[in-house]
């Protein structure tokens, strides 16, 4: 039992962060990205040619960083003229790309197979015992790491910025914000987070194939974000637990009703998923948690009373 939470809360982990990458992009500058699924595949696959080519654990996480952040920005300015469905199109368009790549290109991605064998950090020094527990850790960490970041970000000028760009890019231009730079970082920054969600998701199966990056891990992460509120981060811990929570509670559904069979218990599965939050958006539309506005300051009747005199 301590296993299996164990592992639910690293996906937990893994998932946390797509979301938070999904967050950036989407939530607080407004431009749909449903292409998740291929820059965290681009970034596992990136992890595990550098460590399966005797590159260390920060060396590859580094260089999936890097790349996915470095095609999330390029993927941005490929579509800087497009309106939102558009760009919708685009980062599906390159999920896809992603996905025919690792899969026909046996030479480099190992095609279908995959690649097997990726060297999980620290594994020879903490023993197979409890490395789950240490790897979890790991994610614990980077996953708080990320958050911090993120928060320091949103409540400065950058998160204010990229909020003006979604809420209205005419009026952010007008007063003098780069809007094509924006949305250029707001891509690459989601971009490097993916990334190391798919350095994670490498090392954590030590295994990777194109069959593990579907167009349902995208849906997750938007699950999670609706379910934890647009833009706002530490409501994405409580989406993507919450789904989670969902997915794996219903998973046992075979042991209370056993007069159903396994399609009609997946059916099922996706039905209360979809009920859950079609009753979060008429109950919570905000989400679980608001995102984070910057208020001004009240000020006192005395202090008014003097501005006034």
């Amino acid at each position: 039992m301590i296993a299996y939470l164990t592992t639910i809360m690293t996906l937990v982990s893994i998932a946390v962060l797509i979301a938070f990458a999904l967050n950036v992009q989407w939530g607080m500058c407004g431009m749909v990205n449903f292409g998740l699924a291929g820059f965290v595949a681009l970034g596992a696959y990136t992890t595990a040619l550098i460590s399966l080519n005797g590159g260390g654990f920060f060396v590859s996480v580094f260089a999936a960083i890097i790349v996915c952040a470095v095609m999330g920005a390029i993927v941005s300015l490929i579509s800087m003229r497009l309106s939102e469905d558009y760009l919708a199109v685009v980062t599906l368009g390159f999920g896809e790309i992603i996905r025919l790549v690792t899969l026909n290109e046996g030479w480099l991605t190992g095609g279908a197979l995959g690649l097997p064998g990726i060297p999980r950090p620290m594994i020879d020094v903490i023993g197979t015992d409890h490395y789950e527990v240490f790897f979890l850790g790991i994610c614990v960490v980077i996953v708080g790491i990320v958050f911090a970041g993120l928060e320091i970000a949103t409540r400065g000028p950058f998160g204010r910025s990229l909020r003006a760009v979604r809420d209205d890019d005419l009026v952010a231009s007008s007063l003098g914000k780069n809007v094509l730079l924006l949305r250029v970082k707001a891509f690459a920054v989601g971009g490097g987070i993916t990334g190391i969600a798919g350095s994670l998701q490498a090392f954590q199966f030590s295994y990777i194939d194109p069959s593990q990056f579907t167009a349902i891990m995208t849906a997750y992460a938007f699950m999670a974000v609706i379910a934890g509120g647009q833009g706002s981060h530490r409501g994405l811990i409580l989406g993507a637990c919450s789904v989670m929570f969902l997915l794996e509670a219903t998973r046992f559904l075979k042991d209370v009703v056993d007069v159903l069979d396994n399609s009609q218990i997946a059916a099922i599965r996706l039905i209360l998923i979809g009920a859950g939050l079609i009753l979060l958006l008429i109950f919570r539309p905000q989400g679980l948690l608001r995102e984070y506005r910057l208020k001004a300051p009240k000020s006192s009747p005395s202090s008014a009373d003097s501005t006034a005199t």
